[in-house]
Formats: structure tokens, sequence, C-alpha cells
């Protein structure tokens, strides 16, 4: 890219940020000076390139070369979101193209004390209950995306949680992405404070209704108390022209229990970064995830698991299923800090490529600082077991069906460690009509080793 054509695109973002701040001047003095500080960094670094090492395997060329404007807002039907509906969620809020529809959402009556709504109006009516958490646990000098997130901040989830609280049932926040056909982009950013001792589960569900290049840059804070207990969910199933950047940061203080659960359907370019701080002693944190890949799509999962404290532990878990062109990343890195004795950490990537012309790239990673943990990591690489194959298919089943009852079992993998049983039930009809069968055939004969040992 030259530099004329850098120095377009970045004008582009400063006219945008511009005309933003001159729409928030009423706002606290701290949220402007947030913005001012992340989107000078953004400006200082510009997009990464494949010369950093975090984004090693992902050109992001496609985004950092198209002018994007912010999304306007847009009409959508009702009945269009009806096939978006979780049976049983606490609630559902929906955000078109980053902002919160009120007329779109169902929100009944929450447990006493447990907040689920706008984040700008929350930032309007109770900004000082904001000022400690909003943008304080991003590393916005490492991470340029979650940089110009923030420099953008309008509107998004804002959730809360007290001390001792219990939510039964999911809060669902659906984000919908509605072009009109130019170049649009969103960058929603979510707030989820749990105080100490409480329980919930979020869902966030990124849909498309139309088609077109849209860029969702999206980021969540998920402050866990002590002895919380949180389950977050994303799923990503937007047009094959959209590009998705999420970033999770999870902050947990002692003995949190906080769960990660990803599924990433759609998108021409996904990234998929997630982030805990284990920061209290005797935290558990679980990162479960599952991409299926088809055309040329392409789906990066970067996870970064950081112990800071002792007696501490993590498990990460990813199922990956690849199709024609697609491509796969998992850059899965665990740092156990100098004071994280007693660390007990376990990471797993295995992936199935269903056709030649497939590819996938992983790179678990360890950085031990500590004398006294338990670490291991690995990846597998294979095709559909032949074995199995020929196993379902002497017992008449065709072939086709069995390729998906085999890619099903593989990818019910995620599922099963999914507690919500609203959320397993309503991921389970979306997957079974997301999965690929592969092309039948593609091995020419018995291979001795079905699966390749990586790391």
């Amino acid at each position: 890219m030259s530099a004329i054509t850098a120095t377009e695109r970045l004008g582009n973002y400063l006219g945008i940020f511009s005309e933003l701040q001159k729409r928030t001047t009423g706002q606290p003095a701290w949220l402007r000076s947030l913005r001012e500080e992340t989107f000078a960094r953004f400006c200082q670094v510009g997009f990464p390139t494949t010369k950093d090492e975090d984004w090693r395997f992902t050109n992001v060329n496609a985004i950092s070369q198209t002018s994007f404007n912010l999304a306007a807002d847009e009409r959508v039907a009702p009945e269009k979101l009806d096939q978006f509906r979780i049976p049983g969620a606490a609630c559902r809020l929906v955000f078109v193209n980053g902002r919160f529809s009120a007329e779109l959402s169902d929100k009944p009556a929450l447990p006493s004390g447990i907040k689920a709504g706008s984040l700008a109006q929350e930032i309007a009516v109770n900004p000082a209950a904001l000022e400690s958490h909003l943008g304080r646990y991003i590393n916005f000098k490492r991470d340029v995306f979650a940089a110009l997130n923030t420099a953008f901040i309008e509107d998004g989830a804002y959730i809360y949680v007290p001390r001792r609280a219990v939510l039964e049932a999911p809060i669902h926040l659906l984000f919908v992405s509605a072009g009109n056909g130019a170049p649009a982009m969103a960058h929603p950013h979510t707030l989820i404070v749990a105080e100490d001792e409480s329980q919930a589960e979020i869902v966030e569900d990124y849909v498309s209704v139309g088609s077109g290049a849209f860029f969702s840059n999206v980021v969540t804070e998920l402050v866990a108390g002590e002895n919380s207990a949180v389950s977050h969910y994303l799923i990503e199933r937007e047009d094959m022209e959209a590009y998705n950047v999420s970033t999770l940061r999870l902050q947990q203080a002692r003995s949190a229990n906080v769960a990660s659960h990803s599924v990433l359907l759609g998108g021409a370019l996904v990234r998929n970064n997630v982030h805990p701080v284990l920061a209290g002693e005797g935290g558990e944190c679980t990162i479960n995830g599952l991409f299926v890949g088809r055309g040329r799509q392409h789906m990066d999962n970067y996870m970064l698991v950081e112990h800071a404290s002792p007696h501490c532990g993590s498990r990460q878990f990813y199922n990956g299923i690849l199709d024609e062109n697609s491509h796969g990343v998992f850059h899965g890195r665990i740092i156990v800090h100098k004071d994280a004795q007693k660390t007990d950490a376990k990471q797993t990537n295995r992936n199935l490529l269903l056709s030649d012309n497939a590819q996938i790239d992983t790179k678990p990673q360890l950085e031990i600082y500590a004398d006294d943990v338990k670490c291991t990591h690995g990846a597998t690489i294979g095709q559909i077991e032949e074995n199995a194959l020929f196993y379902m298919r002497s017992r008449g089943i065709e072939e086709s069906a069995a390729r998906r009852l085999l890619l099903f079992a593989f990818a019910h993998e995620s599922l099963e460690r999914m507690k919500s049983e609203a959320v397993r039930h309503y991921l389970d009809g979306i997957i079974r009509h997301s999965l690929p069968t592969g092309k039948a055939g593609q091995s020419d004969g018995p291979d001795e080793r079905q699966w390749e040992e990586v790391g």
C-alpha cells in the first residue's frame, strides 16, 4: 500500500473521528480523553501487517484499504429478526449497526438490581459508574483494532449484575449489520460487570440483514468479581462479504470462574481475540471454540491467557472444520507470570481439513516464568476417519449423510462444554445447517496416519 493511499485512509478516519467529537461535546472529560488517546495510538501504529507476529497468518488489507464510513441508521423489519431468537432467554437487546434499538428489543423485567441496556444511555445518565471500567482493561497499545473501537465508542451493551445476584437465563445481545451497499463500519463496545458471588450468562450474536462490505469492529470488557461465575458466548454468522474483528477482554478476581465460548460460521475475514487475565488467586477459565470455514473464508483465532496469580487453572479447547479454499488460524498463547505458582493450564486445538485446498496454521505457545506449574499444549490436523465412514456406509447410510454425522459429532464436542441448555439447543440447529460435507472420495486410499500432531 503506497504512502499516499495510507494517508488517504487515515484522513478518512480522522474526518469521522472529528465529527464524532463534535457530536459528543457534552460527554464527560474522561471519556473524551480516552477517545483521543486511543485514536492517537491508532494513527501512530496504523493497521497491522503480516510482519507483526500476532498477525503473521492474517492479511487485513481488505479492511485497511477500504474507505469505510460509520454505518447509518437503517430500519429493519421486526419479522426479519424472528429467526434470531433464543427461546428461554431472559431478554433480547437488539443493536442495528452498533446502535441500540428499543423497538426491536424484548426486555421483560429482570431480577432486582440487574441492568441490561444501552451503553450510550448509561453514559448519558450515569457516567460516573462507568469511569473505573470502560476502556480500562483492553491493551490498546498492543491491539490497534481495540484502540480504533475505543476511539469510536458511541453505543453497545451495558450489563451490570450486582453482588450475589443470580441470572438463571441468558441475556441475548443481537448485533445486526444492515448495510445499504456502500462500505460501512460499526464499533459496538460492550461492558459487563459481574460483582462478587454473582452468576450470569451473556450471548453476543452477530448477524447480517442484506449483503455487502460491512466491518464490525467489536470490543467486550467483562469484569468478574470474587467467586462469580460468568459464561460468555460469541456467535458470528454474518454475510460472506463481511469483516468481523472481535476482542473479548476478561478480568477475573479471586476464585472467579469464567467460560468463553465462540462459534464462528460467517464472514469473509474474521479475527476472534480472547484475552483473559486471571488476576486473583484460585481463578478458573475455560476458552472453548468452534470455527467452520468454506469458500475463501479466513478465520483467525488468537488466544492470550495470562496467569497473574497462583493456584489458577485454564483450559483451551478449539475445534476447526475447513472446506474448499478456506483458511483457519489458531494462535494460542499462555503466559505464566513469575508469581503465578501452582498454575494448571492446558491447550488443545483439533482441526479437520475436508479439501486439498483448505489450510490451517496452528501455533500453540507457552511462556512460563514460574517454576511450579503444570502446562501442556498440542494441536492435531486430520481428515474424516475413513474407517468410520466405511462403517456407516456399510450400515446403509448415504455417504453425504454419513459425512455430516461425523462432522457434527466433531463439532458437538464444543457444544457439550456449554452449560446453558438454551444456548446449546439454539446452536445445535445453526451448526447442523452450517456444516459442509467435504468432497467425496478426496482420499486416494487408506492413510496409515489420519492425524498429524503439531507442537
